[in-house]
């Protein structure tokens, strides 16, 4: 639908190429416009834009159909991806405003949560979804998603469930009011770079607060880098101090980030993280939380493709019983049960 540019929000998302008068292209299709993208189109006298998808999460009505509808409601990356923008839209805004909309945490999560209810196979989903990309955004929506599902595996309602994992969506939101050279530098930060990225827990609990957002969601914004032994940040609170939405989104939050590459860190491969995540529940994460993630995910690995350390490929016949993460795998036409053979390790998995 074609959109006046004296109506476009930060968040629209293009439909098309915009090209001025002389065939420059101005903004590429499916853009989440932020600031600068809205005044480079009035700097280049652009006077109607074809909008696929409003700030809002709206299908503008000239678009409107049912099979509009259900690509966004039904297709895993569409939803990804939206709630991805969303979370970068946030950081904008709250650059310009300091506060979060809570309209639009709902409906940038909504479609993805509609996804999340049909889709048991964790494990595919996030093979699916990762990608190398925008690393901060993405995370955000990886521990949403991951919070989502340990909330229902833990038991919680479906409302307190979609509360947690909207909890883990804006667990990082702090990180806005950290600068772009600390998120993304290369190399190891300074002691100094580090303390300023640990404020990022207290900037998010701000943030939510002063958003109008549950507080619940606040104190998991703060309390994620807490530890059980009280070795986090930023209180160095212990045990049941720490409240259980942010013991559920540390889990997430530590996996996410041991299974995504980022600036100073590849990524390691799925499983030999839960075998860390296991060792972490003695002590740091919670260790209910942490074993009931790990009975969950385990069996999503059953026939996924993998790589040895040995270098060659198979894929995962049947987990172990004593040994979670050492299953029996099939290289060809033969057998390797890696619980027997300990110096072969799972390097990578794949869909």
């Amino acid at each position: 639908m074609k959109i006046s540019v004296m109506e476009l929000h930060v968040g629209d998302r293009t439909g098309s190429d915009v090209f001025n008068w002389n065939g420059l292209l101005v903004v590429s299709a499916h853009t989440v416009l932020n600031g600068e993208d809205i005044e480079k189109l009035h700097r280049h006298n652009i006077d109607y834009v074809d909008i696929m998808l409003r700030y809002d999460g709206a299908v503008p009505e000239e678009q409107e159909s049912p099979g509009t509808i259900r690509e966004i409601k039904e297709d895993p990356v569409v939803s990804f991806s939206h709630a991805v923008d969303t979370m970068k839209m946030f950081f904008y805004e709250i650059g310009q405003n300091g506060f979060i909309d809570e309209s639009h945490v709902e409906s940038a999560l909504s479609p993805l949560t509609d996804h999340l209810k049909e889709e048991n196979d964790v494990v595919s989903l996030l093979l699916t979804l990762n990608s190398q990309n925008d690393y901060t955004y993405q995370h955000c929506v990886h521990v949403g998603m991951l919070s989502y599902y340990m909330a229902k595996w833990l038991g919680y309602s479906e409302k307190e469930a979609l509360t947690i994992s909207k909890a883990g969506y804006l667990h990082d939101i702090g990180k806005s009011r950290i600068s772009d050279q600390i998120l993304n530098k290369p190399d190891r930060l300074t002691d100094e770079e580090f303390e300023e990225v640990k404020r990022h827990a207290k900037y998010g609990y701000e943030l939510v607060k002063a958003s109008g957002i549950d507080e619940a969601i606040a104190l998991a914004a703060l309390q994620h880098h807490e530890r059980m032994d009280g070795s986090g940040y930023p209180s160095q609170l212990r045990g049941d101090d720490i409240h259980p939405y942010a013991r559920i989104v540390a889990v997430a939050d530590v996996y996410s980030a041991m299974i995504s590459n980022r600036a100073y860190q590849k990524k390691q491969d799925m499983l030999l993280v839960l075998k860390e995540l296991n060792r972490l529940s003695f002590g740091q994460l919670d260790g209910k939380v942490t074993q009931v993630f790990i009975r969950n995910m385990v069996p999503n690995f059953i026939g996924k493709k993998i790589t040895l350390s040995s270098g060659e490929t198979g894929f995962v016949v049947m987990t172990h019983p004593s040994d979670f993460f050492k299953p029996l795998v099939q290289i060809e036409n033969r057998f390797v049960n890696l619980a027997e053979q300990p110096e072969l390790e799972i390097m990578e998995i794949y869909q």
